[in-house]
């Protein structure tokens, strides 16, 4: 990509965000689950020079070993001071946002009988609102620039369903919701809203899964990878007349759901 890009994600561990810069348009991104924002980021980052990190919590240092500016901060999408915060610091030190992309998503696998009150807020707060603020945060700049597109990541479970995970399911299932409604409310505005839905990705949120097993009920017969997701999110952030769209990044998953 030729443009400037700012990437958001948020995971188990917190919130990273990412910005590289090509030209004068930038793109926000949130979270694909815990570990994949670092790959997913690399991706991005590989086609411009210029990459911002925000992080919830630091765990080690940010190196992406790669020559160009790069600025650091700490954010937590499901807050809104936090929110604004980084936004105004992105603008500052990087410029406008022209495309964003939320990743965001955490999970409390349980049924819905066993799961308390904290759980469930926690994955709407991350999973759905922290969606919320962060494109309503990007679309003030993107408004007046008459252009933008966003990418939010939801999941197959949001279009499908699945026992144990029903709260986790309404929380992407609503971002499909919100997204499709918002790509009707900003589309007279040159702006674009879709989906990316992946099923099983390698990632700390799922290295714990019984993968031989589960891939057996995957057509192509794997997991898939966060470059996976990045190039499906790279492909709607540059296609101009998509929009309002869903795609399904599963291996064929959902085939057999």
């Amino acid at each position: 990509m030729d443009s400037q890009l700012l990437c958001e994600f948020q995971s188990l561990a917190g919130s990273e965000t990412g910005c590289c810069e090509g030209s004068s348009s930038q793109l926000e991104l949130g979270g694909l689950g815990s570990g994949a924002p670092r790959p997913l980021s690399g991706h991005l980052y590989a086609s411009s020079p210029r990459l911002h990190i925000s992080l919830q919590r630091f765990k080690k240092k940010v190196d992406f070993n790669k020559t160009g500016d790069h600025l650091a901060l700490s954010c937590d999408v499901a807050k809104e001071h936090d929110v604004q915060n980084t936004f105004e610091e992105i603008e500052k030190n990087l410029g406008r946002v022209n495309f964003l992309v939320n990743a965001a998503g955490i999970n409390r696998d349980n049924l819905l009988v066993r799961t308390n009150t904290e759980d469930m807020l926690s994955q709407l707060h991350t999973n759905l609102l922290g969606s919320m603020l962060t494109c309503r945060a990007a679309l003030k700049t993107m408004i007046k620039q008459q252009r933008g597109s966003i990418v939010n990541v939801g999941s197959v479970v949001g279009l499908k369903g699945n026992s144990g995970q029903s709260v986790y399911s309404a929380s992407k299932g609503g971002l499909v919701g919100f997204s499709r409604a918002l790509a009707k409310e900003v589309a007279k505005k040159k702006i674009r809203v879709n989906v990316v839905a992946p099923g099983f990705i390698h990632t700390d949120m799922t290295k714990d899964l019984n993968e031989e097993l589960l891939k057996k009920n995957i057509p192509l017969g794997r997991f898939g990878d966060a470059l996976d997701v990045a190039q499906a999110a790279v492909f709607l952030l540059e296609s101009p007349y998509v929009t309002g769209h869903v795609l399904v990044v599963d291996g064929g998953l959902q085939l057999t759901m």
